[in-house]
């Protein structure tokens, strides 16, 4: 069989072409594994951003620290001398911590721990849901708990549930709502999962409703970001700033109930504070006197912690949540920020409806395992060749006509 001259130079190309394509696979193989970081292109390219510098010490960092911190500028307030063995005062808006004191040290937190609790709960149960109360619904209440007075087979509403919760602080009203929730062992499971989620990392729960129990704990900073993360709920809000309720008793009757924070009502001794939110009080022998309060002033909200003042009797708590409101509000705009409630919360997973703002360098893998777009492979490539090669062939057949077997 002769071939032309046209022919051959076809069949050369083509040769030449699949050859080519050939020996770029070692090429390929080599370029597909990065041991070093990512090149740094123009700006017209994405590139990851790298974290602000904070000065000698990164805010958040002194929120770990023992002892006040606070960064006041020029014509600060100075920081006011508490008793408290752990308090924070915070920018609800913004999440940035004003001023704190052993923002991060573990101690027992009483009630306020049902900040948490109504985190946890209130988006589950409707409100006016109707339930009867079972006997086995109240039993493991612990000796000395606050009560708001659920009896056993009378039916409340949900609403009503937590009214006793927030106002008069009732552990038998926790009981009813966690026995609705699941039970008293997956709803303290569920409230550790929510303290997580919220970047609440130094909450221990074992009992619900704030009751002391070996090895719970909670801290200024992580009952400051339950407070602020209920402020974002209305219900929540509503249940924590109301100040007196009605609550069903026995034969169709009912009874007032009364708010037990003080610095909300205004009782036993304690001035109501101006623009006061309200949120939750508690108390128990071995927490001591503890609270978080929220008040907001000229569109402005701010929120402080305040755990086991040392002395001052039983209204300290209050008196001290109020001096570390007056300041906040003063000293706002004239001290920086020393660490933030969103410090330690969980970001949430790309998806959809949320994509990541820089593209970080891809980690070193195999050429062999990477199919991503833009990086050829080997079988790629190889198909590109037998491609080349099939070309040659129909090339053949087309001028030479089909192939007779020997």
């Amino acid at each position: 069989m002769t071939i032309g001259f046209a022919s051959r130079a076809a069949v050369s190309t083509c040769a030449l072409c699949t050859v080519g394509l050939l020996a770029l696979t070692p090429a390929a193989t080599t370029a597909g594994t990065r041991t070093g970081p990512a090149p740094s292109y123009g700006s017209g390219a994405r590139a990851t951003v790298k974290p602000r510098a904070a000065g000698p010490a990164a805010p958040d960092s002194l929120l770990y620290r023992s002892g006040t911190q606070v960064r006041p500028r020029a014509g600060a307030p100075e920081v006011p001398e508490l008793s408290a063995r752990s308090w924070l005062v915070a920018d609800a808006d913004s999440g940035e911590v004003l001023a704190a004191h052993d923002a991060h040290r573990r101690l027992p937190p009483a009630s306020t721990l049902k900040t948490l609790f109504a985190l946890t709960v209130l988006p589950v149960l409707p409100s006016g849901v109707l339930h009867t109360v079972s006997e086995e619904e109240l039993t493991g209440i612990g000796p000395g708990s606050s009560r708001v007075g659920v009896a056993e087979d009378l039916t409340y509403r949900v609403s009503d549930l937590w009214n006793g919760v927030f106002l008069s602080s009732g552990n038998d009203a926790v009981r009813v709502l966690a026995s609705l929730n699941g039970g008293w062992e997956v709803t303290a499971e569920r409230m550790q999962a929510k303290a997580r989620a919220l970047g609440a990392h130094d909450t221990r729960v074992t009992s619900p409703d704030g009751y002391d129990d070996p090895g719970q704990v909670s801290s200024a900073f992580d009952l400051a970001v339950f407070g602020r993360a209920g402020l974002h709920r209305p219900d929540f809000v509503r249940y924590c700033s109301r100040e007196e309720a009605m609550f069903p008793g026995r034969d169709g009757t009912s009874y007032g109930i009364r708010n037990t924070n003080r610095l909300l009502t205004g009782s036993d001794g304690v001035e109501r504070y101006p623009g006061i939110v309200g949120i939750k009080n508690g108390y128990t022998s071995g927490a001591g006197h503890t609270l978080v309060a929220a008040a907001r002033r000229d569109g402005h909200t701010l929120l402080v912690t305040v755990l086991n003042p040392r002395w001052g009797g039983g209204n300290a708590v209050y008196e001290e949540a109020r001096t570390l409101l007056d300041w906040g509000f003063y000293a706002s705009g004239r001290v920086d920020a020393v660490g933030s409630l969103d410090a330690l919360r969980a970001k949430p997973l790309p998806g959809p409806q949320a994509r990541p703002a820089t593209t970080p360098a891809p980690a070193a893998v195999p050429a062999a395992r990477d199919h991503g777009p833009g990086r050829p492979v080997p079988w790629t490539i190889v198909g590109a060749a037998l491609l080349g090669a099939a070309g040659v062939a129909l090339f053949l057949r087309l001028r030479w006509g089909p192939t007779v077997p020997d």
